[in-house]
């Protein structure tokens, strides 16, 4: 065994040596800093075959040290810093080793004497273009950045294009420096030229479906302005779809009559039918294995079948799918689903059979409401109750989300409102009216951290028992994603017999602040408080808190959280493992 451990570590210095060895060419840049020092790093990069092997041709680099200082000079430019002094020395200071020694003296940047920037054309009243040019980056007096120019420029003929004037360009864009090289004057006009509009669309490539259901996935209508953003919001309309394996979206400038631009889909189909595996692990369910069959083109009308069957040790089920698209837009739908599920957890034993109709609405971009109607049989043993339950479930509900990144989001918002009730005069074996609201929000803060709330509040006003109440629709606390250091589903009122039966109402909330590790990584800390009760005079919030491992994949996130009670005498450790984005 310890040669073995001799041997590697033998293996990892000889990678030491090699890697050491692959730079026989030390550069070092004294005099500037920042991203003027990156820029010419970057300019001084070695060209590839001058180092061949671990062995220098040292002509070649003779070559190269001989035209560094035109190269720095260039570099330096973008940054203000015309009237640059460069000095380059190579060194030979080790048998094929070389160290290229560049010192600079940037000397006084240029500074911006005049700035004439306008507009012209029939786009010059637009508002939007109007506080470009007053809030032009490069002022009388600051310091010549042509980064900060390129950019403004490129900002200026973005926005044109966004409202529609496609044939904009620059008559003038010149930077003039003076002969001293201490001021410039800077020069820019952008004719904006005609507005378009959107004509029609030709689709092709897609004979299987429907036309109605192919355009419900634009994102314009023949009248409005013209905006490349909208085509590709398009694409990702039907490439995220899994409908197609290949969308061409081509706006047709050319055939354009009246600033009118016709656009042409092409589409080649993914095949419409498709079997996936599954198989994953979670605290709450334990180890679970899933099947899903979907079918994207039920009976040629665009329609979506799917079913869904999962194993878990504490969860089973099956969950089958019949979902209409409206012709108003890629999220506006009617689905009816059929679902058996049985669940087995320390609380309570539940098997039920429910058939929900959904009518939902898209409200804009992360903004859907639903309107639903539930039928649902259920028999449950909670504690020492054995009974079943018959509910006609009608119920609305709005969610609304807005994430920069859905993978690792930075910043952004969800919340969610839901109102539901029945009634015995609806054919329910009893009578409630429940709110639950819950939401999440992340916002970042310096030093790469980020920070994480989100909670969730539940309500039922009933005039019948608890006990009439399936576990379905009561309430209970604790597991991944409510009150960590707790079990799943383990915190609620309880029983004569000391059994968890669950509450009326809900409280929860939490904070999270995590730090960026590397590219993929994360680690956090968290405080978790919450419960569920009967009464708000009652009411005894449970406490957890601890750390959290994340790592970040191109499906989602591995959470891994290490929990422990707080005010409890005997406090426990849970450990909780989840995967995805959890707000």
């Amino acid at each position: 065994m310890r040669y073995i451990a001799f041997v590697g570590i033998l293996w990892l210095l000889g990678l030491t040596t090699a890697a050491t060895a692959a730079d026989p060419v030390e550069i070092v840049v004294d005099g500037i800093e920042g991203a003027a020092l990156t820029n010419v790093q970057e300019a001084l990069a070695l060209p590839a075959g001058l180092v061949s092997n671990g062995k220098v041709d040292r002509l070649w680099l003779e070559r190269f040290a001989a035209k560094a200082d035109e190269k720095v000079l260039t570099a330096l430019e973008p940054f203000g810093y015309y009237k640059a002094s460069v000095k380059v020395k190579l060194d030979t200071v080790g048998e094929g080793d070389y160290r290229l020694r560049v010192d600079v003296d940037p000397g006084k940047p240029v500074h911006v004497t005049a700035v004439n920037v306008g507009l012209d054309g029939p786009g010059a009243h637009e508002r939007s273009l109007g506080k470009l040019v007053a809030g032009f980056p490069l002022q009388k007096g600051d310091v010549l950045l042509q980064p900060r120019y390129e950019e403004a420029k490129g900002e200026f003929k973005s926005q044109a294009q966004k409202l529609g004037y496609l044939d904009a360009e620059f008559s003038r864009h010149e930077i003039r420096i003076d002969r001293d090289k201490t001021g410039a004057v800077i020069d820019l006009l952008l004719e904006t030229g005609e507005q378009y509009h959107f004509d029609g669309t030709t689709i092709e490539g897609a004979p299987d479906y429907p036309d109605r259901s192919l355009r419900r996935n634009l994102t314009y209508k023949s009248g409005d302005l013209f905006s490349y953003d909208r085509l590709g919001e398009t694409q990702l309309n039907f490439t995220n779809s899994e409908r197609f394996k290949e969308v061409v979206i081509t706006p047709e400038k050319k055939e354009a009559q009246g600033n009118q631009v016709p656009v042409l889909v092409q589409l080649t189909q993914a095949p419409r039918r498709s079997i996936r595996p599954g198989a994953g692990y979670g605290t709450d369910t334990g180890g679970r294995f899933s099947l899903r069959y979907r079918d994207l083109n039920l009976f040629h009308l665009g329609h979506e079948f799917n079913a869904n069957l999962y194993v878990a040790e504490r969860l089973q089920g099956l969950t089958l799918n019949y979902i209409m698209p409206s012709t108003r837009d890629i999220k506006s739908s009617t689905t009816l689903q059929l679902n058996l599920q049985h669940e087995d957890v320390t609380t309570y034993i539940s098997r039920l059979v429910s058939l929900e109709l959904d009518r939902n609405y898209s409200f804009g971009e992360g903004k859907l409401g639903t309107a639903y109607l539930k039928l649902q049989q259920e028999e449950f043993t909670v504690g020492t109750q054995d009974s079943s339950s018959r509910l006609v479930l009608p119920g609305l509900r709005y969610t609304e989300d807005k994430y920069d990144n859905l993978i690792r989001p930075g910043r952004g918002y969800r919340f969610s409102l839901e109102v539901r009730g029945t009634h015995q005069l609806l054919g329910s074996d009893t009578g409630l009216l429940q709110i639950i609201g819950e939401g999440g929000y992340i916002v970042p803060l310096p030093w790469r951290l980020s920070l994480q709330m989100k909670g969730m509040a539940g309500a039922t006003l009933m005039k019948d028992s608890l006990t009439d109440l399936p576990p379905t629709l009561r309430f209970f606390a604790g597991g991944d994603h409510s009150v960590r250091g707790y079990s799943y589903q383990s915190l609620g009122p309880r029983g004569a017999n000391g059994q968890v039966v669950g509450g009326n109402h809900l409280l929860f909330g939490s904070i999270e602040v995590e730090r960026a590790l590397f590219k993929n990584w994360g680690i956090s800390l968290f405080y978790d408080a919450g419960n569920a009760f009967n009464s708000f005079t009652n009411l005894h919030l449970a406490q957890g808190a601890g750390a959290g491992l994340h790592y970040y994949t191109p499906v989602g996130a591995l959470n891994l959280y290490v929990a422990r009670q707080l005010g409890v005498s005997n406090p426990s450790i849970h450990i909780h493992f989840t995967v995805g984005f959890e707000l």
